[in-house]
């Protein structure tokens, strides 16, 4: 059975909004300050952030009128609620022929969203995994690099900071959660918050201990360099964050996290020679993850995104994504710390 049509080929494209948090609010505000024009649609479970938000904008950004955004007449949906809830929403949208960008880091978000990769073809819709700072920038930055080589053998990567309250929850999470890595040509799960490793990022946040986390940059990546024999990920963690992962949240995380940082090592070969490459960004993590978002909106909307299923790293190409990306604010470095663009 045929479905619907993908809604970017309409005259007048639309946007939804789905959570208002961190990522949410300064996505709304960043469309706002590039004067977008075309209707965009908020939605969060507290009526209050929408009500807050929607007083300070121009006309064309409005609140749902139902219960559910993906029944408004759109053809993004950005889901940036707390991970854990993204599944089903975006099921019902690529449903009604609605192209999804979810920033979910997740491990379960990620995966479900990918094995939608048949029901979003049958409905013409694209499905974006993982879209933030980390996954999202770091996919894109690991295939950038990849681009020096003839043959990737291993992915290593860092991520330190958090961004909102939702984004502190789903890092205290992970670290008491298995890793997911791609180790040897197999799926290997090692215990949460093992493997100690200092990690040196850009600064200011110089070197941090860095440990296994149930993330899902592997995940992603995997489809890639399929035959590369290692891929890993890791959070950086305090001995107290380490050592209270399996306890609820001690003290309430702040509104925004401050500062944050990820690094991207990558090694292979190249004319018979082993070399390494590492890239890194700073960044607030919210503030970049809303940045990955816009960028792949805009995209979608001047029809340089093909429908498809994947991460960040899947469907745009990376080096036009990182131009974009840095002239709106991120910072990009080479290991040497001098800049990359």
């Amino acid at each position: 059975m045929a479905g619907p049509g993908n809604r970017l080929t309409r005259m007048t494209p639309s946007i939804g909004i789905l959570g208002l948090g961190a990522v949410g609010s300064q996505l709304v505000q960043r469309f706002s300050t590039a004067k977008v024009k075309i209707p965009i649609i908020l939605h969060d479970l507290d009526i209050s952030k929408t009500a807050s938000l929607i007083d300070q904008l121009d006309h064309n950004f409005t609140q749902t009128s139902g219960a559910r955004i993906e029944d408004e007449d759109i053809s993004i949906l950005v889901i940036a609620s707390p991970s854990g809830q993204h599944l089903q929403v975006a099921q019902r949208a690529i449903k009604k022929g609605i192209s999804v960008i979810s920033t979910s880091d997740r491990i379960s978000d990620v995966v479900g969203l990918l094995k939608l990769k048949s029901l979003a073809e049958k409905y013409d819709a694209s499905v974006i995994a993982g879209a933030g700072f980390s996954p999202g920038l770091t996919c894109a930055l690991a295939r950038f690099a990849a681009k020096e080589f003839d043959f990737v053998d291993e992915i290593h990567i860092a991520k330190d900071g958090t961004g909102g309250p939702a984004c502190a929850k789903q890092h205290h999470r992970a670290m008491k959660r298995p890793s997911l890595d791609w180790w040897e040509g197999e799926w290997v799960r090692r215990p949460g918050g093992s493997g100690r490793e200092l990690v040196w990022f850009p600064e200011p946040i110089a070197g941090s201990d860095c440990y296994r986390a149930a993330l899902p940059e592997a995940v992603l990546l995997q489809t890639i360099f399929p035959n590369s024999s290692r891929i890993t990920s890791r959070l950086s963690a305090t001995r107290q964050d380490r050592f209270t992962s399996w306890l609820p949240m001690l003290i309430p995380p702040h509104n925004d996290g401050g500062i944050g940082a990820v690094r991207v090592e990558v090694r292979g070969r190249l004319e018979n020679e082993r070399i390494t490459r590492v890239l890194g960004a700073v960044s607030p993590p919210s503030s970049a993850a809303a940045i990955v978002v816009q960028t792949l909106t805009e995209m979608m909307m001047e029809s340089l995104i093909d429908p498809f299923t994947g991460g960040v790293a899947n469907i745009v190409d990376s080096t036009s994504f990182l131009n974009r990306v840095t002239a709106k604010g991120i910072k990009t470095v080479e290991f040497d710390g001098m800049p990359s663009n």
